[in-house]
């Protein structure tokens, strides 16, 4: 009884309900604009929020949270410049789909799947955090070094039909994430004795220049061409639709919850890791992946969702952080007082019941506030490119400048943009720079763990990756997804269908 009456707070104090409406609504449009990203706007609440009460601070973040997570997806698809890093993977066939006039239907399917795959995550949070969490507990650094690699070995699935351009790029966007100071040494590295390199390069410079820029500067060869008409005429999928996907859904939903269950992860790794099962089990989609394919929205949508909830499982359970925003979260909940972790559970129960009904609450409001607005959005792609490029750029400088308040993650996105065009002419994904961008500090870090765990020795290392289960599972893995490369393996796969 006591945890119905928490979980109902968030609905039937109207006070409440409205900070969760209002968060869901700004977060939408801020995860909607390139650059300002939803920790940015969590971080600068709790300068606001820390004389309030914990409940009505909660309420607006948390609001925040789940519609910026979902607003990143509105500008992928239309401008091909995904509003944060979990929509990069949204892009590659959202784009497509609003070029093709098939924008309202690409907001619809994105909207209707991120709810769905927002409840998933929100039911793993209720239901099975204690066991989630006790799984997460067991990831040693040599596991999360082998999940980066598995990451990095996914860029098969947006390299288009050249592997060896796909696994260059990747190598490209690691090598862009290691410039800057050694975290362990403080050694420069690729800094070329430039202080300015020192603070490292951007990633939401890179993530902009790569597809707002590029995209922008690939427009200007059809200036004079007429927009294409979006149709409008529904936006809601059917339930045919719904029914149609509901096993792909389920599948990239658990792989939303298992990654944002992960310490330090979140939505952007998991939408790419979905991205890549939904391309690799998609037997015959009506429309090729990167060229509009509806699974390529469905997939990641739904899964970086679902890793909203996720990342709430090990900060209230472990009072370790799922990604950026619980981080910042659990500072909210240390300045009012609270100590995330397993005693949370114990001793404030009402707290872990009253996140889950406001979670509730957003996952509502980011539907009914998705489903709104949208022919009003759409208007953007049917602009005359005189104008609509020029708003790109717009945007991009914009965007570029806002995270740091510096002009130097100006140049470098437009730099990147330059790099990024040059990439597209030659055939060159511009997806597994960014996926390079976003795993290399995760295996930078986690090999200097397991190598100082294992006392700097690489046989020790080799040795507790092969006798530990979990290690093991993820090094055949990386062994499978190898093999899944080679010309043998296709050839043999041919003969057996």
């Amino acid at each position: 009884m006591q945890a119905l009456n928490a979980f109902l707070i968030p609905i039937l104090d109207l006070q409440l309900l409205g900070l969760v409406a209002i968060g869901t609504f700004a977060g939408i449009y801020v995860g909607a604009i390139p650059g300002l990203s939803v920790t940015m706007a969590v971080s600068i609440l709790i300068s606001f929020t820390f004389k309030w009460d914990i409940y009505p601070a909660l309420s607006l973040m948390i609001g925040i949270f789940m519609g910026g997570v979902y607003g990143g997806s509105r500008t992928a698809i239309l401008l091909n410049i995904p509003g944060a890093p979990a929509a990069i993977a949204t892009a590659l066939d959202g784009y497509p789909m609003a070029k093709r006039g098939e924008a309202g239907e690409a907001i619809g399917i994105v909207t209707v799947m991120s709810f769905f795959g927002g409840f998933m995550g929100i039911i793993a949070l209720a239901v099975a955090a204690p066991l989630v969490s006790e799984f997460a507990l067991k990831f040693q650094p040599r596991d999360y070094m082998l999940l980066a690699v598995i990451g990095i070995l996914l860029v098969g699935s947006l390299s288009g039909d050249s592997l060896v351009k796909g696994v260059f790029a990747g190598a490209l966007g690691v090598l862009i994430g290691t410039v800057g100071l050694d975290p362990l040494t403080m050694a420069d590295r690729l800094t070329f004795q430039l202080p300015e390199l020192r603070g490292g390069i951007s990633f939401i410079a890179v993530m902009i220049g790569m597809f707002g820029i590029s995209e922008a500067l690939m427009q200007l060869h059809d200036v004079n061409k007429a927009a294409v008409k979006q149709k409008i005429s529904r936006i809601v999928p059917s339930w045919g639709t719904v029914l149609k996907y509901l096993p792909l859904s389920l599948q990239s939903g658990s792989i939303g919850v298992i990654v944002g269950a992960l310490p330090g992860r979140g939505g952007d790794i998991a939408a790419l890791m979905a991205y890549d099962h939904a391309k690799r089990t998609t037997k015959n989609p009506e429309v090729p992946f990167g060229e509009g394919a509806r699974e390529g929205l469905v997939a990641p949508e739904t899964a970086n969702n679902a890793a909203v909830g996720g990342a709430f499982i090990p900060m209230l359970t472990l009072g370790i952080p799922g990604d950026a925003v619980t981080a910042i979260m659990i500072g909210a909940l240390f300045i009012h007082g609270l100590n995330p972790g397993p005693m949370l559970m114990i001793e404030k129960p009402d707290m872990f019941w009253f996140i889950v009904g406001a979670l509730t609450m957003a996952n509502c409001f980011m539907l009914l506030f998705g489903l709104t607005g949208i022919k009003v959005f759409v208007k953007i792609v049917e602009m005359p490119r005189s104008v609509l490029i020029p708003l790109i750029f717009l945007l991009s400088i914009v965007g570029a400048y806002a995270v740091n308040g510096s002009l130097s993650d100006v140049y470098w996105m437009l730099a990147f943009g330059v790099l990024g065009y040059f990439m597209k002419l030659y055939g060159y994904q511009l997806g597994p720079v960014i996926l390079g961008v976003i795993l290399s500090r995760l295996l930078d870090d986690n090999w200097r763990r397991a190598i100082i765990s294992d006392q700097e020795s690489l046989w020790l290392l080799l040795k507790g990756t092969v006798t530990s289960p979990l290690s093991a599972v993820l090094l055949l893995s990386v062994l499978a997804i190898l093999l899944s490369k080679t010309k043998l393996w296709r050839r043999w796969r041919g003969q057996a269908a």
